[in-house]
């Protein structure tokens, strides 16, 4: 069982920036994928990024592209994503996700708000 615990959420004017953390337990951490999601009101759970165990890959929605970086550190179990000129439009509860191999995402963290004024 793997538990994940996102923070960092919380409410800026647009064109600020927030940093998420999502802090996980299991001795397996570094050989997940990890990911971030998120999902608006009346919307369905949209993909944001992601980055592989190595930490050499990341993919990015074309949404966040260029905005948005994720990173993690296996040595504190620990991913991050930090968001730049955010927009209203990336308001949302935002989730950390873990997979292996193969296998869609399987571990989930309770969700963090963001919320992005105009």
């Amino acid at each position: 069982q793997v538990q994940l615990v996102e923070s960092g959420g919380g409410l800026v004017q647009a064109g600020g920036s927030l940093r998420l953390s999502c802090a996980a337990s299991g001795r397996t951490f570094s050989t997940y994928t990890l990911g971030w999601f998120r999902q608006a009101p009346g919307k369905e759970r949209e993909f944001v990024a992601a980055i592989t165990w190595s930490g050499s890959t990341t993919y990015y929605a074309d949404s966040v592209k260029g905005r948005f970086s994720i990173s993690r550190d296996n040595a504190k179990k620990t991913v991050y994503l930090q968001m730049n000129s955010l927009k209203p439009e990336d308001t949302a509860v935002y989730y950390c996700a873990a997979r292996s191999s193969g296998e869609d995402y399987r571990y989930w963290g309770q969700g963090t708000q963001v919320t992005v004024s105009s």
